[in-house]
């Protein structure tokens, strides 16, 4: 069974076919950010307009590249949210168009579920109960997840987001959209301890976070000091080692509350080297063990679309009214 997934969130021009059968057959992204480099941030309204240029020829195109025809497709999966509601009507509009010509079931995928799922997609993990950590531009969530559609929301940030935090602290540094592999590239030569930023929540009696007054200790430091290129990687050094230490602390109070030992690592921000290596060294003296997905994974796909669109298919989750076009700005999982 071949499941076409579409993803269109947010900046990225995504499609793929998943194959029940032997797995993942192509995962196609065309990325928006020289668009919006140029204004320091996703512009909403050109995100949707690049995305209608885009989607169709990105399907045709792909489906060609690999010998494949739409009459070969079984199902048509679409991210329904979150995200911006431009770029979501643009996928999910394309989406039901498709399956009410060729009479294919369409499903909306929860955008949050389905990055949760990528290191099932890759076989990495197979099997539940585990806890998710979701650290992306959009959500920062500690999630219990004890089986397909079975959720608890265990924390999650009461302002700004692990990756939003990231590209804001960048862009004060001066450095360009998307900043926050940037700075993590320049914290590298930073040096440790030069500066000590404020660890948000840690020793609260719960499993939320709170980033946004990361931002403002980086713009303090910024006025007190003469700006160099050695204080920027000073600040990026101890901004992303305050973030790391708050996010696996959190992880590791995840573990002690729910007697759990696997954590799943996923978004955008999962991608981070040093917060990989740190969440599975700090996890071992718990007798824990983190999982996460390939790198080409983290940030915002299709494939991982198709794969929970199969899920969600084979739970019976289906839109049949393929003229009902459902997209959410925000869509708990809970």
């Amino acid at each position: 069974m071949f499941i076409l997934g579409i993803e269109t969130s947010c900046d990225e021009t995504a499609v793929a076919v998943y194959d029940s059968n032997i797995g993942l057959v192509f995962d196609k992204i065309y990325s928006q950010i020289s668009l919006h480099s140029k204004y320091g941030g996703v512009v909403p309204e050109l995100a949707s307009r690049d995305h209608l240029r885009k989607i169709i020829s990105l399907i045709k195109i792909s489906l060609l590249e690999y010998k494949l025809y739409l009459s070969d497709i079984d199902v048509i999966a679409y991210t329904a949210g979150p995200g911006l509601i431009g770029s979501l009507l643009v996928g999910a509009t394309i989406a039901c168009t498709l399956g009410f010509a060729l009479d294919l079931p369409v499903i909306p995928v929860n955008h949050l579920e389905a990055h949760i799922h990528t290191p099932m997609m890759e076989g990495i993990i197979t099997d539940y109960p585990f806890i998710s950590l979701i650290v992306s531009g959009g959500h920062t969530q500690l999630i219990y997840v004890n089986n397909f559609r079975d959720y608890k929301i265990l924390g999650q940030s009461v302002d700004d987001a692990a990756g939003e935090a990231f590209d804001k602290v960048a862009k004060l540094l001066g450095l360009q959209y998307p900043g926050g592999k940037l700075l993590s590239d320049i914290a590298r030569y930073g040096k440790l301890n030069k500066f000590i930023f404020p660890r948000p929540m840690l020793n609260k009696d719960n499993l939320n976070f709170s980033f946004s007054g990361m931002k403002t200790f980086a713009l303090n430091i910024l006025k007190s000091n003469n700006y160099n290129t050695e204080l920027y990687a000073d600040i990026a050094r101890a901004f992303e080692d305050a973030m790391i230490d708050v996010l696996v602390n959190k992880c590791i109070g995840a573990i002690k509350k729910t007697g759990l030992k696997r954590v799943v690592l996923v978004g955008g921000v999962s991608a981070n080297d040093i917060l990989r290596n740190k969440l599975s060294n700090s996890l071992k003296s718990y007798n824990g063990k983190a999982f996460y997905s390939s790198k080409k994974f983290c940030t915002d796909n299709a494939a991982m679309i198709a794969y929970t669109g199969m899920m969600y298919f084979f739970n019976k989750n289906i839109n049949n009214n393929k003229l009902n076009i459902k997209v959410y700005s925000r869509w708990s999982l809970v």
